[in-house]
């Protein structure tokens, strides 16, 4: 039995430098590269042990420690989300976990929810206090934070701030959630307590304090789970799919056990159910080198041990997607690897809702990772796929709006938007908001929302009939009816044309047919202190039924007075109100009913 690289997983709140860190391990530039500087992808990369005794020499020296593990591999993923899809059977795919925090910011939403999905599986983790270099008064270098930090090197003003720091905006909100945590150097039982590892991902410092720290950890604590059968077929997560030239498709993925050979059958999850297909190539990328680099170049071998990232060439590879569950085995395991395939995918189906909005992204660990957020914010979901945008989807989504406007929208995270859709996009009237940032694309989801919904309270409230008082005025009875025409002021609140008048005594009048200006222009309406010549009709003789210095009020049916009273009752005026407010009172009364209105 050989120890196998223990599977590393990074996580914390967008901008706490998870990526960077690994750049600095790395020497790579991947976060220049990636969309708004956070990862957007899941990326492997393996820290051989020769590099890590190579950069933590010192460190190893001090501590006298053996490392026996073959390397460390480090996954970096899109946020704490992606983690739930980065699955075996049986828990997560990370034996220990690495939670990115600013020191200087402390713990974020996405920092809780990162540590609370830990919690849940049970995922051991330590928490590297990134950008130590920002503490004010802190002298950086790159070296072992453990010799960096005493009083030759540091002010002892910059350590008291570090120290500060620390327990404000780490070491507390470990607490509040039930760890306890401290500075590495200062753990005496590492099951008990959270290490926490200074780091600067600018400088370099405390990056050897936190290799060793997670290589020993792996090397103690985890033995039993590094303990590969190599002789095993293999079972990995497929990371993404890629065309690659002289290749064709192409697969990143993540051998998490045992052994994958090349010429052996690799069965893969797909949409559809399963794909069956036989390996051509198997290719590795060098050490430190991250799957995602243009640059690589990659190496063909005959056989990968676990746990290992590689790139699998194969056949028939173009409906395989990302976050697919896969098995490499013999001839003979097919039919048994084909059954594990789909007891897997049928654990990571996305549930949908009977109603909802449409959700599309490139890969099903962005899928889950995007309609995890939404979840969160209570948005119900539709429909969720992998792929492109269709002009289905358009027409789909434009059938879900007919039962609420809310749901005639599709987010689309990093796929594309194909020619036959856009036609349609402004034929059916559907929102499409796409980009390659998850979080971005639902707050400008959550947005829209708010601009839908205060125009579709815009539309019902001009919709409804506005409370207004009038008085007729005197010497103004012009003709006395069919229509009757008369001279009137606003008292309180807005008349608008087609507004029904009642008098004090109840009796309907008519309705406003027609309201002109002092320039003889028809108007829609009047609001208060205006004084307009106006049409009524109905069965009514001015100077008989309704007389100089009479006050009429808008009849307001009771449905209409309850919303404006409980939904609208911010958008009235002040003399709206004193209308509205007076019409009930006149209600009540006729009805004699004192609960009218409510």
């Amino acid at each position: 039995m050989d120890l196998r690289c223990p599977i590393v997983c990074v996580l914390g709140h967008v901008d706490h430098g998870k990526t960077s860190l690994l750049d600095k391990i790395r020497r790579t530039r991947v976060t220049k590269r990636e969309a708004g500087g956070i990862t957007q992808h899941i990326g492997a990369s393996e820290i051989p042990t020769e590099v890590i005794k190579k950069v933590s020499k010192d460190l190893l020296g001090i501590l006298k420690a053996d490392l026996k593990i073959p390397g460390i591999l480090v996954i970096d993923t899109p946020g704490h989300e992606a983690f739930t899809s980065l699955r075996k059977r049986g828990g997560a795919l990370a034996d220990i976990a690495i939670l990115v925090v600013d020191i200087n910011e402390g713990f974020k939403p996405q920092t809780i929810e990162a540590i609370n999905i830990l919690k849940q599986n049970k995922t051991p983790f330590v928490v590297a206090a990134n950008k130590l270099d920002l503490i004010p008064g802190w002298d950086s270098k790159n070296k072992p934070f453990i010799l960096n930090f005493n009083e030759t090197s540091q002010h002892p003003n910059a350590l008291t701030e570090f120290e500060i720091k620390l327990y404000e905006n780490i070491i507390k909100p470990l607490n509040t959630m039930g760890f306890d945590g401290d500075l590495f150097m200062r753990v005496k039982d590492i099951t008990k307590t959270v290490c926490i590892i200074p780091v600067s991902a600018h400088t370099g410092e405390g990056i050897p304090d936190l290799l060793v720290m997670i290589a020993g950890l792996a090397q103690k604590f985890l033995e039993k789970n590094l303990k590969l059968d190599v002789k095993g077929p293999a079972k990995g997560t497929v990371l993404e799919v890629k065309e690659e030239k002289g290749l064709g498709k192409t697969i990143d993925a993540i051998i998490y056990d045992g052994v994958a050979k090349r010429g052996d059958y690799i069965v893969l999850g797909n949409p559809d159910g399963v794909v069956v297909s036989r390996i051509k190539a198997l290719l590795k990328p060098k050490p430190l080198d991250e799957m995602r680099d243009p640059r690589d170049k990659f190496k063909s071998v005959n056989k990968v041990s676990a746990a290992s990232g590689v790139k699998i060439s194969a056949p028939d590879l173009d409906k395989v997607i990302a976050g697919s569950p896969l098995r490499i085995v013999p001839k003979d395991k097919i039919e048994e690897a084909k059954r594990e395939i789909m007891e897997e995918i049928e654990e990571t189906t996305i549930p949908t809702d009977e109603e909802g909005i449409i959700i599309k992204a490139d890969t099903m660990g962005s899928l889950e990772a995007l309609a995890n957020e939404l979840r969160k914010k209570g948005v119900k979901i539709k429909k969720a796929e992998v792929g492109d945008v269709s002009k289905k989807d358009i027409i789909e989504a434009h059938s879900y709006g007919t039962s609420n406007p809310l749901y005639s929208v599709i987010l689309v995270f990093n796929s594309k938007i194909l020619p036959d859709a856009k036609a349609e996009m402004e034929k059916y009237n559907v929102k499409v908001i796409e980009g390659n940032i998850i979080y971005k694309i639902v707050e400008d989801y959550e947005e829209w929302v708010k601009e839908v919904e205060e125009s579709l309270k815009s539309d019902e409230f001009n919709k409804l009939t506005k409370p207004a008082i009038i008085k007729v005025l005197p010497n103004c009875l012009f003709r006395s009816s069919k229509p009757a025409i008369c001279g009137v002021e606003v008292i309180y609140g807005t008349l608008k044309v087609k507004s029904y008048l009642i008098s004090e005594d109840g009796k309907r009048i008519g309705y406003v047919k027609e309201m002109k200006n002092h320039e003889q222009e028809n108007i829609k309406e009047a609001k208060v202190g205006m004084e307009v010549p106006i049409s009524i009709e109905g069965n009514i003789v001015l100077g008989k039924h309704v007389k100089e210095n009479d006050i009429l009020y808008v009849d307001i049916p009771e449905n209409e007075v309850r919303m404006l009273i409980h939904q609208y009752n911010d958008r009235l005026r002040g003399d709206e109100k004193e209308a509205l407010e007076r019409f009930i009172e006149l209600k009540r009364k006729l009805e004699n009913n004192m609960f009218w209105g409510i």
